[in-house]
Formats: structure tokens, sequence, C-alpha cells
């Protein structure tokens, strides 16, 4: 099952969303991710196990260490920024709590997390497809599915 139009448009139904490694360096797509959350109004948790606040223009954004964190999770689409390990040991710890929908950035995937989410989650936005070169990316493919749900 590859990702579509359709499952981008059920990643962006959520009224939340969360970003797991989130980087208060500028130059990490972590922060470029979470910044493009903020830069669209969209409600959004930063996630890193650091803890520490990450500033984006002027204002530091406070961060929470895990996804246990996050308050209602089944109304939280979450967008992942790790390493292929890291990004499967989230996706467990997301299944477990019950978050339906998460959008795999290029880089943070092999074929065994992208197995694992697709066998668990409602919407999986990940691999080849959207309009950028590498794959799905929020970056270059989310404005289109705010659209789609008349979020933008």
């Amino acid at each position: 099952m590859a990702a579509t139009d359709v499952t981008l448009r059920t990643f962006f139904q959520s009224p939340k969303y969360a970003v797991v490694g989130a980087s208060a360096n500028q130059e990490k797509y972590g922060y470029k991710v979470f910044k493009w959350y903020l830069n669209h109004n969209l409600p959004v948790t930063p996630i890193n196990p650091s803890g520490k606040p990450i500033p984006v223009d002027g204002e530091d954004h406070p961060v929470v260490t895990s996804l246990k964190e996050i308050e209602k999770p089944e109304e939280t689409s979450v967008s992942f920024i790790t390493p292929p390990a890291v990004t499967l040991a989230s996706l467990k710890e997301a299944k477990e709590l019950g978050f339906p929908s998460v959008f795999l950035q290029p880089g943070t995937f092999n074929n065994e997390v992208l197995a694992f989410a697709k066998n668990n989650f409602r919407a999986v936005v990940a691999g080849d497809g959207g309009w950028g070169g590498e794959g799905w990316c929020v970056l270059v493919d989310g404005e289109r599915g705010l659209k789609a749900v008349g979020k933008l």
C-alpha cells in the first residue's frame, strides 16, 4: 500500500501534530519541519529527549521528551525526523499509545520500519511519491495536504 493524496489528507485531518526529532539546530530537518508546522499555525508539539526548548522566530517552544507526554494521542498525527532504528522504536510506542497517523520523512525509514508502520497505523505518508525528488516530505507536500482538508 503506497502513500497517496488520500493518505496525505487523512494525516492532515488530525486536530494536533507532533514532531519526533524536533531540533533547535536550524540546519537540521528536525528544526525545519517543526518550524513548518508553526509557520502554518498548526498546534504542534516538538519531541526531543533533550527536553530543551526550541527557539523559533524569537520565541522558545517547550519540548516534551517522549510521545507518552502527548495529551490525546488519538487526535495527534506524528511526523518523524529520526534515524530508522529510532523511528521504529518510536512507532512501537506510538502504536501502544493510539496515535492514528504518521508521516515518515525521507531518511527516517527502511523496509522494516515501513512494514511496521503500514500494518499498525490508519495513515502512513512515506516512501515513493509526493512532489519532491526524495519521496513524500512535509516541506514539499504539506501545503497540498492542508489545502485538501481546508486548513490553508
